[in-house]
């Protein structure tokens, strides 16, 4: 059990800044962190990209049926100069990634190290580091999905809740795009030859904003609309970005099943309407085996653990959506992420670091 945390390595890497478009600052951020892998005995297979930082799978030795993916991100999303500072002062540590999730990154770093000391080695547990989780993990989700089925438990390092809350549920969510093909005409002199596009999607908007139901948790938001060339005449094109997020994939099918009828049946006559877009992330539902692996690691590391589920959604949501058994919220608890006043509590890193290492203590001796 540690008391006390040295902070200066997350510094060093929340310095760098590693925004999703920054390819050389994600990549120089991984190249650190495979050293320190490197160094626990780990093998590092480097999924190359082109237009983003690469994609970093590390592997330790096999020699048991069970495997953890231990699985983060290296990317944050503040641009080069915006926000890259790293401040400290006796509760909290403040800066770019210090909870979403470099931070969360770092203790599960030191959890391994840790019992690297104890054993000399690090068997059946993996970590994988994906650059695009801040933009939807367009890129890493096949990546993450087609790794799955090599592992029997996942551990997400994002950051914890405010009581220390692991998360055992987070919504699936999905976007979709629904283009209007309408015909333009003068607004005064041929107003009754034009086929309004705009029209369409006010009716469209509505019947999608019906579709959200509060009680199960299921909201359909038209966060954007596009339209039409001037007030003098008959919008001629429109389109509608939609945002799903849902609880439960009967829900999920309802509101697809509803997308297509209403992109199907038009109100204004002589309207072209398509649908295109999908399903980012699937849900990450509570489930039994879940629940048993919480109790069988309070059990074991003799640290209580409460849960929460999470509207927002992060890279666990595709581990569980192929059947690995999956907790989220293993980093450290902090708050303003995706501000420029993002912050972590020091002692919520030592907590987990300690929990981690109690857990990864516990796999090593096959006590799961």
């Amino acid at each position: 059990m540690i008391t006390n945390y040295d902070f200066s390595e997350l510094k060093k890497i929340v310095e760098l800044n590693s925004y999703t478009k920054n390819k050389e600052g994600i990549d120089e951020n991984g190249k650190i962190f495979t050293n320190w892998m490197e160094l626990l005995g780990f093998e590092t297979i480097v999924h190359q990209r082109k237009e983003i930082g690469n994609h970093l799978l590390f592997r330790s030795l096999v020699d048991k049926e069970k495997k953890i993916l231990l699985l983060g991100h290296l990317d944050t999303v503040f641009p080069p100069l915006s926000f890259e500072d790293f401040t400290e002062d006796e509760e909290w540590i403040y800066g770019p990634g210090v909870c979403d999730m470099k931070g969360g990154n770092m203790i599960a770093l030191e959890a391994l190290r840790n019992i690297y000391k104890e054993f000399g080695e690090i068997k059946n547990i993996d970590m994988l580091l994906v650059s695009d989780e801040e933009t939807g993990s367009d890129d890493s989700k096949s990546l993450t999905l087609s790794l799955a089925q090599n592992y029997d438990y996942c551990l997400v390092y994002e950051s914890a809740g405010a009581n220390g809350e692991v998360v055992t549920g987070r919504k699936g969510v999905g976007t979709f795009f629904i283009d209007i093909e309408g015909k333009a005409s003068h607004s005064g002199n041929e107003y009754q030859n034009g086929i309004n596009a705009n029209l369409e999607a006010a009716h469209k908007l509505i019947s999608l904003t019906k579709l959200t139901d509060l009680d199960k948790q299921t909201t359909v938001n038209v966060g954007k609309i596009e339209g039409g060339i001037g007030a003098n005449t008959i919008s001629p094109h429109a389109k509608l970005s939609v945002e799903l997020r849902y609880v439960s994939q009967e829900e999920c099918n309802r509101v697809l099943e509803s997308f297509d009828q209403i992109v199907k049946n038009n109100i204004v006559s002589g309207i072209k309407s398509t649908l295109s877009g999908g399903i980012q992330r699937g849900v990450m539902q509570p489930n039994e085996k879940q629940l048993e692996f919480v109790k069988k690691i309070e059990e074991l590391t003799k640290i209580s653990i409460k849960t929460e589920q999470r509207g927002g959604v992060s890279d666990a949501n595709h581990m569980a959506s192929k059947g690995v058994v999956t907790l989220d919220g293993f980093g450290p608890f902090g708050d303003g992420d995706h501000t420029i006043f993002e912050r972590a509590s020091k002692s919520s890193y030592i907590e987990r670091i300690n929990l981690s290492t109690k857990t990864f203590t516990a796999f090593m001796k096959d006590k799961f």
